[in-house]
């Protein structure tokens, strides 16, 4: 028995040994910082969801009002317009008076959660703090927040144990970099430039630390933010990490009016913090805001036009026009949010999709509707998606998405002739966009002038039919069944 305790106690020992030696120790330089590396369940999970949720949401304006805080109070603009019709001039109430408004009597964690492991989403979570300074958790560095103020209710705590409760990893975004110069504090004929609110506003800067446009259109901010605005973006940030071990840490852009040296500090205590943890965490950032290889790229609203060497994320909406929700929000359809997240997989892509809560907390028909379709086609066809790989090419067929930032609003989506190809343990699945009309699929990177290899047989994902093919000199063609499988795009096995 004691030559067994000493054993356990050796074995332990050991153990504690390998993993304080595997333990990395980041340092705030660029150099130490390369030591990231995407965790495999991010490269497995391929599907997120997250929310714009907040103080500007609560407006009920239409159109866009996730800038609400910034454009009402730019004159002609149709949120200063809607604003000063419905709520009186800018001076008078100003968008800090939106905060007790923003009560949230509908929200219900467990609901979201539920709906989004309904959707198929592996990781999921809220804005912790937009562009409008509004903190979702309770901050001690923040006195504008979702605890002290409007819901009173730490958001970000209570969709964690939600999420977390399910198996789901855990996101939080940022995006309070833009505070700098967000609110007009320059202008006395608004509420911003009293002093009396530049706990909520900010202190008082020039116009120009917003954004202005030299002659080559280049935005510039001048001035950049000094130490007191760097150390309360810092701050906020380490409260998130520490209060609430996010596996994934989102944000947004122009963190590049940061300096050099708060960014390297912010990535290097949330790499030990995890490191601590023992978390396989992942950190995204949009470029040029962090140096290539110290956290994984993220595309807004845009995708990579090939193959990806890493791991990458793109966040989009369900709306083509807005983040949040508004009183004439009008939501891509089910096939193309579907459509979109194949090809984005296919090019060793995840997707981030934004839902839009209604201002009282609970998530609208409409969007729930999508979220439940996508789930039942994930359900299906899951094993072309999680866990899965790029294969030798991302795909096939005449449409071109668009490149740049922003570039998916312009983008039409896909029609029958694209095809997206993916991989999971040796399997390869080809993705049909469409349904032909002629009754036959034919996959040209699978003909035999193309791919010198052996193909010993098809089967259709969902469908028992008995799949008729043949493999001639210019594609692989498929005679397809009767009767669909499912409603979006197919999938099929390449054996």
């Amino acid at each position: 028995m004691k030559k067994l305790t000493a054993a356990i106690t050796m074995a332990i020992i050991c153990f504690n040994f390998y993993f304080a030696r595997a333990q990395k120790t980041y340092e705030p330089t660029w150099e130490s910082l390369k030591q990231y590396e995407c965790p495999e369940w991010f490269q497995d999970a391929k599907f997120g969801i997250y929310a714009h949720w907040g103080v500007y949401s609560t407006a009920k304006c239409p159109g866009t009002p996730d800038w609400y805080g910034h454009n009402m109070y730019v004159e002609g603009h149709p949120n200063n317009t809607f604003h000063v019709a419905t709520y009186g001039a800018v001076d008078e109430f100003g968008y800090k008076d939106l905060v007790p408004l923003f009560t949230a009597p509908e929200f219900n964690a467990d609901e979201w959660a539920d709906l989004f492991v309904e959707a198929g989403a592996r990781f999921a979570g809220p804005v912790g703090e937009h562009a409008d300074g509004f903190a979702m958790w309770d901050s001690d560095v923040n006195p504008w927040n979702a605890v002290d103020k409007g819901p009173r209710r730490d958001i970000v705590a209570e969709m964690e144990k939600a999420i977390r409760k399910r198996g789901l990893k855990y996101v939080v975004s940022l995006h309070h970099s833009w505070l700098w110069g967000w609110f007009p504090v320059w202008d006395s004929n608004t509420d911003c430039a009293d002093p009396a609110n530049a706990s909520f506003y900010g202190e008082k800067v020039p116009e120009t630390a917003w954004q202005t446009k030299d002659s080559k259109n280049y935005y510039q901010v001048s001035p950049m933010p000094g130490a007191d605005f760097e150390r309360v973006w810092l701050e906020k940030v380490k409260e998130v990490v520490d209060g609430y071990s996010p596996d994934l840490l989102w944000f947004d852009n122009r963190i590049q009016i940061l300096s050099e040296e708060v960014r390297r500090q912010m990535m290097a205590y949330a790499y030990n913090h995890a490191e601590k943890k023992q978390q396989e965490f992942v950190l995204t950032f949009k470029r040029p805001d962090f140096p290539l290889g110290t956290g994984t790229v993220d595309l807004e609203r845009a995708r990579m036009p090939e193959i990806y060497p890493e791991p990458w994320l793109t966040d989009n909406s369900v709306s083509n026009t807005s983040w949040t929700w508004s009183t004439d929000l009008e939501c891509y359809t089910t096939n193309r949010l579907i459509d979109d997240l194949v090809d984005i997989v296919s090019k060793n892509g995840c997707l981030l999709l934004n839902v839009a809560p209604h201002p009282d907390g609970y998530i609208p028909e409409t969007q729930k509707q999508r979220l439940r379709e996508m789930g039942k086609w994930l359900k299906l066809n899951g094993e072309a998606i999680y866990e899965s790989r790029p294969w030798l090419i991302y795909g096939e067929g005449p449409t071109e998405t668009l490149k740049g930032h922003l570039a998916d609003m312009k983008f039409k989506g896909f029609g029958d002739e694209d095809i997206r190809f993916t991989t999971r343990k040796g399997q390869l699945y080809a993705i049909a966009m469409g349904w032909p009309e002629s009754g036959v699929l034919a996959i040209k990177s699978l003909g035999a002038s193309f791919y010198n290899g052996k193909i010993e047989g098809v089967e259709l994902i969902g469908s028992a039919a008995d799949l008729k093919w043949k493999q001639n000199k210019n594609a692989l063609e498929i005679e397809l069944p009767e009767t669909k499988p499912c409603e979006h795009a197919f999938v099929f096995r390449i054996k």
